[in-house]
């Protein structure tokens, strides 16, 4: 079986769930994700250290 590789992600939905991420607001299999995609490690890290504004 191949793996599929991600060709474009869109930027407000990337955004929204970096968000999500911050306020601990995303499912777990959605989490796992976007730690994935953005090579956070959690464990190391501490947790994402991020400053997002938003309306």
């Amino acid at each position: 079986m191949s793996t599929r590789s991600i060709a474009w992600i869109n930027t407000p939905v990337i955004m929204e769930a970096l968000i999500r991420y911050k306020e601990n607001r995303l499912p777990r299999s959605m989490k796992l994700w976007l730690e994935k995609l953005l090579d956070i490690n959690e464990k190391e890290s501490g947790g994402l250290s991020m400053d997002i504004t938003h309306s």
